[in-house]
C-alpha cells in the first residue's frame, strides 16, 4: 500500500499499510526502542516516562533541536503512539499467520505538509521494513519529483477562486525565506520600483509595487486597460519544524484561466526552489489547468 489521505473530524490524517514477515513481538522492538529507531526514524528519540525528546545530531547546531513530544499510548505489542511536532504518529501492529501486519497513521497539523510527508514516511518505512530483514537501506537521493506527485495527488496545489479573488497557499518545504525571496526577486533590490519577472505570469500586466518587505511580502498593483484593478500579494512565512509557506492572493481575479496561470507560475516556482530551473513558460500545461478549473 503507497499512503491514503483521509479528512477525520476535520484533520488530515496518512495511513499506510506495511505486510511485515516479522513476529509483532520483533516489529515492536524496532518500533519503540530508541536504540533501534535510530535506523529508520527522521530524528533520534530518547524517552523518559511519557517524555520524548528528538534531535537531529547530523545538522547543523542551530538545527539540532527536534523539540519534544508525548507518548500517549504504549500497549506491547500492539499500539504505540506518541505526539511530535503538533502531529500524532501512531503504530498498530495486528498479528498475522506470517509476520504481521504494521498500520501507522500521522494525524498532521498542516494538510499543506503532506506532499512533501509522504515520501518522507515512505522512506523511513522502507528503512523500518529493510531494517527489521536485517538488509542494507540506501534511502533516495532525489526528492523532488516525488514531492511534487503527491502534492498533484492529494490537490494540495490548487488554487481557489473566492469573492475577493483568487487565492493559493504553497507548501515550499524547507526552503529558508531569504532563498525563497532571493528566487521571486530575482536577487534584485529595486523591488520597490520595478515588479520582478517571476513574480508576475505572462498574462498579467503589473503597477507599480505598493508594499516590499524582505523576505516576506511583496505587493503590488495589477493593471487591465492600463488601469488599476486590484493587488497581488506574495507572503512568505516560515514555522520551526513546520516549513515554508507562501500565500499568493489576486484581488478582483476570477475565472479557471486566472487560476490556471497562477498555478503555473507556482509550479515553476516551487521546482526553482527545490533546485530546478524550468523554462520556457509551459503554455500547454496552462491549458490543461485552465480545462481542469473549469469542470471543478
Amino acid at each position: 500500500m503507497d499512503a491514503e489521505l483521509q479528512m477525520i473530524e476535520g484533520k488530515p490524517v496518512l495511513r499506510f499499510e506495511r505486510a511485515l514477515r516479522h513476529s509483532p513481538e520483533k516489529v515492536w522492538r524496532v518500533v519503540t526502542e530508541p536504540a533501534e529507531m535510530k535506523h529508520w526514524f527522521p530524528a533520534e528519540v530518547e524517552i523518559d516516562g511519557t517524555k520524548l525528546r528528538f534531535t537531529f545530531p547530523d545538522a547543523a547546531p542551530v538545527d539540532a533541536d527536534g523539540g519534544e513530544g508525548e507518548l500517549l499510548e504504549s500497549d506491547p505489542p500492539k499500539v504505540f503512539a506518541f505526539r511530535w511536532a503538533g502531529d500524532v504518529l501512531r503504530f498498530e501492529i495486528l498479528p498475522r499467520d506470517e509476520g504481521c501486519l504494521l498500520v501507522f497513521t500521522a494525524v498532521v497539523t498542516n494538510k499543506l505538509s503532506v506532499g512533501r510527508d509522504v515520501p518522507g514516511w515512505i522512506t523511513c518505512l522502507d528503512a523500518l521494513e529493510a531494517h527489521a530483514d536485517g538488509a542494507e537501506f540506501e534511502p533516495p537521493t532525489e526528492w523532488f519529483s516525488r514531492i511534487e506527485h503527491y502534492v498533484r495527488e492529494f490537490g494540495l496545489d490548487e488554487g481557489t477562486d473566492e469573492p475577493e479573488g483568487i487565492r493559493f497557499v504553497r507548501d515550499l518545504v524547507w526552503a529558508p525565506l531569504d532563498d525563497a525571496w532571493q528566487l521571486l526577486t530575482e536577487g534584485t533590490e529595486d523591488t520597490e520600483d520595478a515588479v520582478p519577472a517571476q513574480a508576475a505570469h505572462p498574462g498579467l500586466t503589473p503597477g507599480r509595487v505598493t508594499r516590499a518587505e524582505a523576505p516576506r511580502v511583496l505587493e503590488y498593483e495589477w493593471l487591465r486597460d492600463g488601469e488599476p484593478r486590484g493587488k497581488v500579494r506574495w507572503e512568505f512565512e516560515h514555522v520551526p519544524l513546520q516549513g515554508t509557506t507562501v500565500t499568493l492572493t489576486q484581488e478582483n481575479a476570477h475565472g479557471p484561466e486566472a487560476l490556471a496561470a497562477w498555478h503555473v507560475r507556482l509550479e515553476l516556482f516551487f521546482a526553482a526552489t527545490q533546485g530546478e530551473i524550468r523554462g520556457p513558460w509551459p503554455a500547454d500545461r496552462e491549458e490543461e489547468l485552465a480545462k481542469r478549473y473549469a469542470g471543478r
